[in-house]
């Protein structure tokens, strides 16, 4: 993540756009996750597990 300072910028602002960033990036969010090694089973139940839900959110109503 690179950001540049904005002309008459002080340093708190420069930060706070660098953790927006780095949050919409999912920089730490990526980082965090392979902190450990997890086997394909693991990964296949996790999948399956947000599919279930999405699945459950799409039926609690409401237009998406």
């Amino acid at each position: 993540m690179h950001v540049l300072a904005r002309e008459d910028e002080t340093f708190d602002q420069l930060l706070r756009r660098f953790k927006n960033g780095v949050e919409k990036a999912g920089v730490l969010r990526e980082y965090k996750r392979k902190q450990r090694f997890k086997s394909a089973g693991e990964l296949r139940r996790e999948k399956a597990k947000a599919a279930a839900r999405r699945r459950s959110k799409g039926r609690r109503g409401g237009i998406r």
